[in-house]
């Protein structure tokens, strides 16, 4: 039997699986994805986000405002994002977080974008999903001074940055989420910091459709897919693959606790 696991991290409105989306999420299942959060990344889009998580049982969403679209849409409130996380099917706040790599012009919106973010997430007890790019040394000290004044769960996304903001990460109690870029044969950097982290703050996702894991590298990444870089991820452990998979599973549901408890609801 396939083990169960899940896909925390992937973008299913996006126009690439659009009218296919039952196929998509039907291969999911045949690799053992049994389940995935579907992340809205400007606030304008959440109807649709949520009409996919309301359509497909497997699917729960987060929504947010992306930091690199931070300073092109309305700034969200935090009542805003109060008020969206009352639908049974959102499970997170965000993405949200910085990204200097193509932004960093609007580094100032991006900020007080992220500290509106962290607010919603202590206020709902939904985890904060962060995106982090060429920002490490700013993202460690909101975070960190953020969370003295007042404690929220958060998981870094797609986490591909430097050891330093691993470990600051990790000390506040956060998750790191291993994507395609950690199986990537020049990412052993990146895997040597995922095999110094604690295995319970792991989670693995697609960030689909970007970033598709060997053998797709290249190709539109699918949740399917997840379960290639979670062997990856089994290896970077030294541990067999069910036992890394019943690991992140753990986590995930240990973090989004909302999405354990609707998926036994449903």
């Amino acid at each position: 039997m396939t083990p169960s696991i899940t896909d925390s991290h992937c973008h299913l409105d996006f126009p690439d699986f659009d009218g296919a989306l039952p196929e998509y999420i039907s291969r999911a299942a045949e690799a053992g994805v049994h389940r995935m959060v579907t992340i809205c990344t400007r606030l304008q889009n959440e109807p649709r986000v949520r009409a996919i998580a309301e359509a497909h049982a497997p699917v729960f969403y987060a929504a947010g405002t992306h930091p690199m679209s931070a300073a092109e849409v309305t700034m969200a409130s935090v009542e805003e994002l109060v008020a969206l996380a009352q639908h049974p099917k959102m499970v997170g706040i965000g993405e949200t977080g910085l990204d200097y790599h193509y932004t960093a012009d609007s580094k100032a919106q991006q900020i007080e974008s992220l500290i509106i973010h962290i607010e919603a997430a202590r206020q709902t007890g939904l985890p904060l999903i962060i995106h982090a790019r060429d920002a490490d040394d700013d993202m460690a000290d909101i975070l960190s001074r953020e969370f003295a004044a007042g404690a929220y769960s958060c998981v870094m996304h797609c986490f591909s940055s430097g050891p330093a903001l691993a470990e600051a990460a990790l000390d506040l109690g956060f998750y790191l989420s291993m994507s395609g870029i950690a199986a990537f044969p020049k990412s052993q950097d990146l895997r040597d910091i995922f095999a110094a982290a604690p295995l319970d703050r792991v989670l693995v996702e697609t960030d689909a459709p970007y970033l598709a894991p060997p053998p797709y590298r290249g190709k539109r990444n699918e949740p399917a897919y997840v379960a290639h870089t979670a062997r990856v991820g089994a290896d970077v452990f030294g541990l067999p693959y069910e036992d890394f998979a019943r690991a992140t599973e753990a986590n995930f549901e240990r973090l989004f606790s909302k999405a354990k408890l609707g998926q036994k609801a449903a």
